[in-house]
């Protein structure tokens, strides 16, 4: 006992406190992320939980929404990564599914059902290249992609985590620096912050990695 407490004590700061939040969205970037319906139309799904390496990009999503359920029938998307400029028009779409019906889960929430994600965001559908879901073409950065794998943690069997491969890369030319570099002072991602919607701030500094 007293050793237990004596590593309490080495553990313990005044100026830390143990918590428990309900959500961990410490602030990752917004995706707009593009699916396709069974009839060919466009579903857009509003998600916070990605990253990126090379050509891979990591999708956290729920299993109960339409995003999951139409990549598991048709595995494309399309990522479409919103700027702080648009946070209004991701709001519009966040109370909204394209579940129909709603499931219980959602219903709970307050969502409700909506086919048209491009008409109550007020957004504009452009054609993808390579895969079949539309694009946004609001969206400064726009990544068509195809899904490579769909994998539910036992931990969190509410949850997917999805590999997709970016197969090509669409961005506003006002954001290119030379030829294939996106200009790091130009383009600034639109931030999830704990559940709260913020830009970036000034630049502090690059890394020694850094091509422009």
């Amino acid at each position: 006992m007293d050793q237990m407490n004596q590593i309490n004590q080495m553990n313990f700061s005044p100026d830390i406190k143990t918590i428990k939040p309900s959500i961990l969205y410490y602030g990752t970037p917004v995706i707009l992320l593009n699916t396709l319906n069974e009839d060919g139309t466009t579903n857009i799904s509003p998600i916070s939980s990605s990253w990126a390496l090379g050509d891979c990009v990591v999708l956290g999503i729920g299993i109960g929404g339409k995003a999951f359920e139409n990549m598991k029938r048709h595995p494309e998307c399309v990522i479409n990564i919103p700027g702080p400029a648009l946070w209004e028009h991701v709001e519009r779409l966040a109370p909204y599914t394209g579940k129909n019906p709603v499931p219980e889960d959602k219903q709970q929430n307050g969502f409700t059902y909506q086919k048209d994600k491009y008409e109550i965001s007020g957004l504009t559908s452009i054609d993808s290249n390579v895969v079949k879901p539309a694009r946004i073409r609001e969206s400064p950065i726009q990544i068509e992609a195809k899904v490579r794998d769909v994998r539910i943690p036992d931990h969190s069997p509410y949850f997917a985590i999805v590999e997709t491969q970016a197969v090509q890369v669409h961005v506003h030319q006002d954001m290119i620096l030379g030829d294939n570099h996106i200009d790091p002072a130009k383009w600034s991602p639109l931030i999830y912050n704990f559940r709260h919607y913020f830009g970036l701030g000034e630049q502090l500094g690059k890394t020694f990695r850094s091509e422009t």
